[in-house]
């Protein structure tokens, strides 16, 4: 490489420890390419490949690079929010390596150019120099809303059938100031919420009611709305509630809040989910997290179907059987009851709506 620059920055970049992970993305990797390659052909692949890379993830280079260094989970960022004390040779290696990245968000394609040593026009990118000791820092000292690792950015996530807890693309971006009617209800999740935030005592929350009065919604709109405080939203379907443990596992050192929100929910009386969400509610230590809450949705106000024939079977103890059953939705520390709107309700949301929309009208029309 004949640009001393590009030959000392990658050297650096060889000794990278505490962010060795975000090495192994797909920009540096193209970076390595580079350095590495003998021939001008395979530089301008390499460096083609790099700014793909760059293209694809956001279209900046400081971006794609401030995004991975903030969503790094390393060894550094566990123990601050741990709030374990830092080896001062630690500290150290963060300052030098944050200060290496920070010269590599100032690279431009001029600088490739240069290094090419080529009369040749090479795709550029956008990229402007940030200081990433102080806004890494900056992060790092408001750990408890931001967190770490993949909950740093988004307000949203799903257990995939991989079993990997994965950003929902295109999540719900719902707020609270888009609902109509149900304050009271709403107000209590929101109460509930707060005090989950706040590390005073907070209940799990079971929200059940007439379908389309807003339960899903509601759930969604308070994990946007607390986003920034440190709220995250963990959506489980109700045939992965046996991973329940695992998830806990995976977020019970992370700083952050967890809502576990687990939709539409309902069993038959022999589902093998049952026991396990029985476990979570009851506080069991390998189904529970500290820093976690459920939040469930359901159309029935026991989320256990059962029949007549249940009720008339030949169990000698039927009376705790049923009782079993009907108890779970009594597990949850507060539930939240969204009927079906009655005149007065229906009318305030026609009139809202109406209001919304700057319809001009009758409203005694309307009624």
């Amino acid at each position: 490489m004949e640009n001393i620059r590009l030959k000392k920055l990658y050297l650096r970049l060889c000794m990278t420890s505490i962010f060795h992970n975000v090495l192994k993305n797909s920009v540096f990797s193209a970076f390595e390419a580079y350095a590495k390659s003998e021939s001008i052909e395979e530089k301008l692949k390499a460096y083609s490949s790099m700014v793909t890379a760059i293209y694809e993830n956001g279209g900046t280079l400081d971006g794609y690079l401030r995004k991975a260094i903030f969503e790094d989970e390393n060894i550094y960022v566990k123990q601050r929010a741990r709030k374990i004390a830092i080896d001062k040779k630690m500290e150290k290696a963060v300052t030098t390596e944050l200060d290496t990245f920070s010269e590599f968000t100032a690279l431009s394609a001029e600088d490739f150019k240069n290094d090419l040593g080529i009369d040749l026009s090479i795709p550029e990118f956008n990229s402007r120099e940030l200081d990433l000791n102080v806004l890494y820092h900056k992060r790092i000292e408001e750990i408890d809303k931001y967190g770490y690792g993949v909950f740093s950015s988004s307000p949203m996530f799903r257990l995939s059938d991989s079993m990997e807890i994965e950003p929902v693309v295109s999540a719900d971006k719902i707020s609270l100031e888009k609902f109509i009617g149900y304050k009271e209800e709403r107000q209590r999740v929101i109460d509930n919420t707060e005090a989950f935030l706040q590390g005073r005592p907070a209940a799990n929350v079971l929200l059940c009611g007439d379908a389309g009065t807003g339960k899903s919604s509601t759930v969604k709109a308070v994990a946007n709305e607390f986003f920034n405080k440190g709220i995250r939203l963990i959506e489980l379907r109700k045939d992965q509630l046996s991973a329940l443990p695992y998830v806990m596992g995976k977020i019970s050192e992370n700083p952050l809040k967890f809502i576990i929100f687990i939709d539409d929910l309902s069993f038959n009386k022999n589902d093998d989910n049952f026991s396990m969400l029985k476990a979570a509610l009851e506080g069991s230590a390998s189904a529970k997290a500290e820093n976690a809450v459920i939040y469930a949705t359901s159309n029935r106000r026991h989320i256990v179907k059962e029949s007549f024939q249940d009720r008339e079977g030949s169990d000698i103890h039927r009376n705790d059987t049923i009782q079993e059953t009907l108890s779970l939705s009594e597990r949850f520390g507060l539930t939240v009851l969204f009927s079906k709107p009655d005149k007065k309700l229906y009318l305030e949301i026609i009139h809202e709506l109406a209001e919304r929309s700057n319809i001009k009208c009758d409203y005694d029309k309307l009624d």
